[in-house]
């Protein structure tokens, strides 16, 4: 099993309140991906970090094997959820991939 672990932070420039949405739509948008992506076995965002976190999401998700995470990576559902809910909004990005 491969886990895929993202952490981001958000754009400075959105307020409180659209970093809420922005946060939600991320949570559902990834989450509605479970069942659609050969291969992906587990899928969870996490958006209500203790004051200490640096970070705003999360993500954590679970893959058969290193070649369902490439398939995820280029699947459509996916570029569609990164491209019109993801990126637009974070700031930064850091990822952690590796075998269980």
């Amino acid at each position: 099993m491969v886990k895929h672990v993202i952490l981001w932070t958000l754009k400075d420039s959105l307020s409180a309140e659209e970093k809420e949405t922005v946060k939600q739509g991320i949570k559902e948008g990834l989450e509605g991906l479970s069942g659609k992506i050969p291969g992906l076995l587990e899928i969870k965002v996490y958006t209500n970090g203790l004051k200490s976190s640096n970070a705003e999401v999360m993500l954590d998700s679970s893959f058969e094997d290193e070649a369902s995470l490439q398939g995820y990576a280029v699947h459509p559902e996916h570029v569609a959820v990164a491209d019109g809910k993801v990126r637009p909004y974070t700031a930064s990005r850091t990822c952690l991939d590796y075998i269980v």
